[in-house]
């Protein structure tokens, strides 16, 4: 039995990046075989979801579903209860609609799913294995299935659940203070975690042959959050410092053994394996801060209470939302990773909010102040798309969307804090999402050297379930980019929509995640810019 398709995600790739590192314009390119497959393969532009933020773009990825079908809409779940918010972290039950991962288990396809979000508690239906991503290393065991698999990932020479999965200790460590030194350990701490992933990659390749082999590397979204100062080719201009220096060559330290680990599964899976890699969303450089709950202050949107003047006073003033004045709020974000705004509505007597049959002009009247948030000097719109969710996310879960969803002129995320200025400079430039990742294709059938106009994240799933054989359900909106593929290779294996997926699949898996499990988590969102 051999590897039918190789799938591998790069968690926050971008071709800004990746170009760079590719070219051989400077000497021998940092990443060649990545370059190999830019010349032999397949490539496009992957067009994320419509906040291109990891939960709701790796589901999309996962399903071939829009985020208003799947219904995950970020890290974290929120639910009003009088005059308090409370959190929930999505896990794999919140998703509505069925994975390829149980698309082709039923079908009798063997698959192998390491480190993608979302995937604990284990789904029931899985032929085949699975370690999820996102979990504490405490929590593996119970996560990972078949139950057998994490005893049988012990004899892997140099195996560390510890390195494998989050250190939340060390990640909170390195950035509580954020020295050069912290930093350059952050950088550090990754290489050696990749490396488990590849091998447990390279075990269950060599030990299963799965069908779909599917692996994802999130390095690259945590170096290019803390070090893009480091990474983005654009911003290596003047004199950089012997510290910006050494910083650069630990990231492309790390870039280089990434091309490794994707030259060596590659080789590992043979001759005849269809190769697809892609990431959840690409990234920029983010330039200033915007504090929308402070401007939605201003504008009359929520009220602050006063706040005390003493530690506890500004420890809670430091919460999200200890000190709203719930009576007086009708719209609010509740994440930063949201860059959405919830407008409250009165469904019930009593409650806070408008009342339902003002929502839409209320809703309007938002709209006009956000538009009216502009640079002073240039007269340029701060928040440059404003989307009403029904028009970025339809379908059944939509009501569980942000009643607006933002894009900021630098891409970045809002802050929520009461703090002024509304907007300010950052001192340096840090990383951000940026809506269109990459999608690259490399093996027999692929066309070769070719660019492809954007794609869709949700392509990929049925992309992936194609290059298995299988039909792609028609329920389904990823569609295959046909001309990814030789005109051969469709001629003998044409592109087939098939049955729906199936419909009962919420809250398939087992165990609820444990409250310290659900704390650390949260602490490593605040860590990554995420929450606040």
């Amino acid at each position: 039995m051999t590897v039918k398709t190789l799938f591998i995600g790069m968690d926050g790739a971008t071709f800004t990046v990746l170009n760079d590192l590719t070219s051989a314009a400077a000497g021998a390119p940092v990443m060649p075989f990545l370059a190999k497959i830019f010349q032999e393969g397949s490539r496009a532009k992957l067009r994320s979801t419509p906040n291109p933020l990891t939960p709701p773009a790796w589901v999309s990825m996962m399903t071939g579903r829009s985020p208003g079908h799947h219904g995950v809409f970020d890290f974290i779940r929120a639910e009003e209860r009088g005059e308090d918010v409370f959190f929930t972290l999505y896990d794999q039950r919140d998703c509505r609609v069925e994975t390829i991962w149980s698309i082709a288990s039923r079908q009798g396809k063997k698959i192998a799913a390491l480190n993608f979000p979302f995937t604990a508690p284990p789904p029931k239906d899985i032929n085949g294995f699975m370690v999820p991503g996102f979990v504490p290393w405490r929590h593996l065991r119970r996560n990972s299935t078949p139950p057998d698999l994490y005893d049988r990932l012990k004899t892997i020479p140099d195996f560390s659940a510890q390195e494998l999965a989050w250190d939340f200790e060390q990640e909170k460590q390195a950035m509580e203070s954020l020295t050069d030194e912290d930093r350059e350990n952050w950088v550090k701490y990754h290489l050696p975690r990749e490396k488990q992933w590849f091998r447990i990659a390279e075990y269950l390749m060599r030990e299963e042959a799965p069908d779909l082999m599917a692996v994802m590397f999130d390095g690259v979204d945590k170096l290019q959050h803390q070090a893009w100062l480091f990474i983005d080719p654009n911003l290596q201009v003047g004199e950089l410092s012997a510290y910006h220096q050494r910083m650069r060559q630990l990231s492309l330290d790390y870039f280089r053994q990434l091309d490794g680990f994707i030259e060596a599964l590659v080789t590992a899976a043979g001759p005849t394996v269809q190769v697809f890699m892609c990431s959840d969303h690409g990234f920029t450089a983010s330039t200033e801060v915007l504090r929308i709950n402070t401007y939605l202050g201003e504008k009359g949107w929520l009220k602050w209470k006063p706040v005390p003047d003493t530690d506890e006073g500004r420890r809670r003033e430091d919460s999200m939302f200890a000190h709203l004045d719930w009576s007086e709020t009708i719209a609010y974000c509740r994440t930063p990773s949201s860059n959405g705004i919830n407008i409250r509505v009165a469904t019930e007597p009593g409650m806070g909010g408008v009342k339902p049959e003002d929502y839409e002009a209320t809703r309007n009247r938002l709209i006009k102040d956000l538009e009216a948030l502009v640079d002073p000097a240039t007269g340029e719109r701060i928040i440059t798309e404003i989307h009403k969710r029904e028009d970025v996310f339809p379908g059944g879960a939509m009501k569980d969307a942000p009643d607006l969803q933002l894009v900021l002129r630098d891409f970045g995320f809002v802050s929520i804090k009461n703090r002024l200025p509304v907007v300010e400079p950052r001192p340096e430039p840090v990383g951000t999402h940026h809506p269109d990742g990459v999608f690259l294709a490399y093996g027999p059938g692929i066309a070769k050297g070719k660019q492809l106009g954007r794609r869709q994240i949700m392509d990929v799933g049925a992309t992936l379930l194609y290059s298995l054989g299988l039909a792609v359900p028609s329920d389904m909106e990823g569609v295959v980019p046909e001309n990814m593929f030789t005109a051969e290779h469709k001629a003998v294996h044409p592109v087939i929509i098939g049955a729906p997926t199936k419909s009962d699949v919420g809250g398939q898996g087992g165990d609820a995640m444990a409250d310290d499990e659900k704390a650390q988590i949260m602490a490593q969102l605040q860590l990554l810019g995420y929450m606040e």
